[in-house]
């Protein structure tokens, strides 16, 4: 509760000196009204965003309701790199990590990291998903190897698994990290994105 107040009244005092530097005439000494519509609601300061829908007018998140939405079949697709040493991707490729199949416990943790999102993420629904993939490719160049991660989910619900994919994808991703550690302090996980997805209301997205 703290953390949320906090939130948003940064944001609001931000949003004020934005409004005030903007509006203000300095050379009549006068200020013109605020255009930002500013409130003080339960003691502290939130400035209003229409926009968000996981934000109601009074400030509270919320989770959007979905009940009226038509179910179609959706999917998403996300991936992934984890960049690390030559010799610690070749200990991954060969099955030789201390700890064991680097690639397979990546899989499965993504699998088991995109069906608990709702459990990870505060305001993403509780879904019935249909179907989970996780897919490895490496890859190197002369200084570093790279393991590229795909995560494909689908369903046919009322929202989509966008955040399913994502989730998927960074914990194949901190998984692999975790199995290299004491090899690799120096992993770097990158470039977690949102590559597709179709279904819904606004249809397919593809990343350019």
């Amino acid at each position: 509760m703290v953390a949320r107040r906090n939130f948003f009244l940064i944001a609001g005092i931000h949003q004020v000196f934005r409004e005030l530097k903007k509006n203000s005439n300095a050379a009549n000494g006068q200020t013109t009204k605020l255009s930002a519509e500013i409130k003080i609601k339960e003691g502290y300061l939130l400035h209003t965003m229409p926009n968000f829908t996981h934000i109601d007018s009074e400030g509270k998140v919320r989770m959007v309701d979905v009940s009226e939405k038509q179910p179609t079949a959706r999917t998403a697709i996300a991936s992934g790199k984890v960049i690390m040493e030559l010799l610690t991707l070749k200990k991954i490729t060969e099955q030789k990590a201390k700890k064991g199949n680097v690639l397979e416990t990546a899989r499965i943790a993504g699998i088991m990291g995109a069906k608990k999102t709702a459990e990870l993420i505060p305001l993403c629904h509780p879904l019935n998903v249909s179907h989970i993939s996780i897919d490895f490719v490496s890859e190197s160049t002369q200084e570093k190897g790279i393991i590229n991660i795909k995560s494909s989910v689908s369903l046919f619900g009322q929202t989509g698994v966008e955040m399913e994919a994502l989730t998927g994808a960074s914990i194949a991703a901190l998984t692999i990290y975790d199995m290299c550690k004491a090899y690799d302090k120096n992993i770097i996980i990158s470039d977690i994105m949102l590559l597709k997805k179709t279904g819904g209301k606004s249809g397919v997205y593809k990343r350019k």
